[in-house]
């Protein structure tokens, strides 16, 4: 299979994030609607790497529907299909290209906060925690090692900052000042509650959920957020083999943390300095790293990816 790494629609207004590409569009019954296309490219340190990992858009897109479908029962999002039979618009070729790693969705305007769940320490939360003490401004006892599990649940809000650019770490109180504070309240309660509920469930079929982050909007600008983007997917958590826990060292991941510890070692060579453009990634790095999150997919949904059937 070869990687999408870019798609060139006859939709309009294409807008490109590091992973996704977005195309204008318009829902079945009339109302405007958001073609998200879920690429094969792969980004680490918010810089896109200079190729992509075949097929993980549709694992990606086939994780977050699951986890639309067991949510959906108790919280609004905006998936509408995955089916690319319901896009209008495109060409026989361009339907075949995208297939399984599309989602139709509902219009909203995007919260500008980025909701993080953290049930364990690890990767910049034990940094800061070396250094601080704290993780994200949040006092932690002494004494913690890397990848311990945490007492509770922690919230870590961010701003969502633009392509290039590090998202920044922000208080409730700032949050709140951003949002509101009803809704800042209600991001936190149900961040909180998303993450507790699928940390059980991915625990009882051997996945240890370290932590997620979460977005949400609101139709026209109104209402109650809706869940947006993707959830509980490889590039979204950092999901570890229960079995093979071990805190006080980095543990084998089902995410795209493997290619983040490959990056380090090409960092602490001198070859990059985490700014744009992303280094190559070798096809050792691609293939383990695609296996981990076809593994993901399995243990979570219960069976093996069918990629002919999506």
């Amino acid at each position: 299979m070869e990687p999408v790494v870019s798609t060139d629609l006859g939709l309009p207004n294409k807008r490109s994030g590091k992973v996704r590409d977005l195309y204008d569009v318009t829902l079945p019954g009339g109302d405007p609607g958001l073609l998200i296309v879920a690429t094969d490219r792969v980004s680490a340190f918010d810089v896109v790497m200079a190729n992509g990992l075949p097929g993980k858009g549709i694992v990606l897109t086939q994780i977050s529907r699951f986890w639309f479908d067991r949510v959906g029962d108790r919280i609004a999002h905006h998936l509408v299909s995955t089916n690319v039979a319901d896009v209008p618009g495109l060409t026989g070729a361009e339907r075949d290209a995208l297939r399984g790693r599309i989602m139709l969705c509902r219009v909203t305007e995007v919260l500008p906060v980025e909701c993080i769940a953290r049930g364990y320490i690890t990767g910049s939360g034990w940094k800061d925690y070396q250094a601080s003490g704290k993780v994200c401004g949040i006092p932690l006892p002494a004494g913690l090692v890397n990848s311990d599990r945490l007492e509770r649940t922690l919230f870590t809000p961010s701003t969502k900052a633009e392509i290039g650019l590090h998202d920044e770490n922000i208080s409730f109180e700032q949050g709140a000042a951003i949002v509101g504070e009803d809704t800042m309240r209600w991001l936190r309660d149900t961040t909180l509650e998303l993450y507790e509920d699928a940390r059980s469930y991915a625990l009882e079929r051997g996945i240890i959920l370290a932590d997620t982050k979460f977005e949400f909007g609101r139709i026209d600008g109104a209402g109650t957020p809706l869940l947006i983007d993707e959830i509980f997917t490889p590039d979204s958590s950092r999901f570890w083999p229960a079995d093979a826990w071990e805190p006080g060292q980095e543990q084998p991941s089902f995410d795209k943390q493997y290619v983040r510890n490959y990056l380090e070692t090409v960092v602490a060579s001198g070859a990059w300095d985490k700014t744009p453009p992303g280094p190559r990634l070798p096809d050792e790095v691609v293939e383990n790293t695609m296996a981990r999150y076809l593994e993901a997919y399995e243990r979570l949904t219960g069976a093996p990816l069918d990629f002919d059937a999506v």
